[in-house]
């Protein structure tokens, strides 16, 4: 599935050039290019994205925090939006915020652990920022569910609505942030204070 259309502010890289990056050359790219968010479709093309807003940026801390608390008490892996994940369909994505079992995490070896991980995270959150298009990450988070998330929120602040994605059913809209999202059944025991995201 192409996405790129939808994308207002992004540089969208094409060619046979990039189109033939290996993983390896596509993680060198990235590691010369350590200040700009790159992502990869299944397709091989190269999205460059540009900075998000303060606003945006204190949500995504928020929501990381509150994840990684709870997954230090709990284990598995937090990963905030610098981590990138090769996917079952060849795309190389980074959410926002993200978790791995810890069964899943220790299945990867030093090496696997130091580039792209090559799995799916469990539990992903995506965060609208201005320069997004909500119908754009819709269909990334239905990209990550047929890659193998089990539990995905898609948060827009602006205008305070939150989806909730699980694979099999349809997808649940809070409207408001005077609620929490539950994790259940894949964190036990969280539940995301949207409130805390307010700006």
């Amino acid at each position: 599935m192409n996405l790129l259309p939808d994308f207002d502010e992004a540089t969208v890289l094409r060619g046979p050039f990039v189109a033939g990056f290996s993983d390896d050359e596509f993680f060198e790219f990235c590691q010369s290019n350590d200040t700009a968010r790159i992502e990869r479709t299944a397709n091989h093309e190269i999205v460059i994205m540009p900075p998000v807003g303060g606003d945006s940026s204190a949500a995504s801390g928020d929501a990381y925090f509150q994840v990684a608390l709870w997954s230090r008490r709990h284990g598995g892996r937090c990963f905030e939006s610098s981590a990138g994940f090769r996917l079952p369909d060849g795309a190389i994505l980074s959410p926002d915020i993200s978790w791995v079992t810890a069964a899943n995490w220790e299945v990867l070896t030093a090496e696997q652990r130091q580039k792209f991980l090559p799995l799916c995270p469990d539990f992903v959150i995506e965060i609208k920022s201005p320069s997004d298009r909500i119908k754009t990450l819709q269909a990334k988070m239905e990209q990550w569910l047929r890659n193998g998330v089990r539990l995905g929120f898609l948060i827009d602040t602006e205008t305070e609505t939150a989806y909730i994605y699980r694979p099999g059913q349809p997808v649940e809209t809070v409207q408001g942030f005077s609620s929490e999202l539950s994790g259940e059944p894949v964190l036990p025991g969280f539940r995301l204070d949207l409130g805390e995201l307010r700006g």
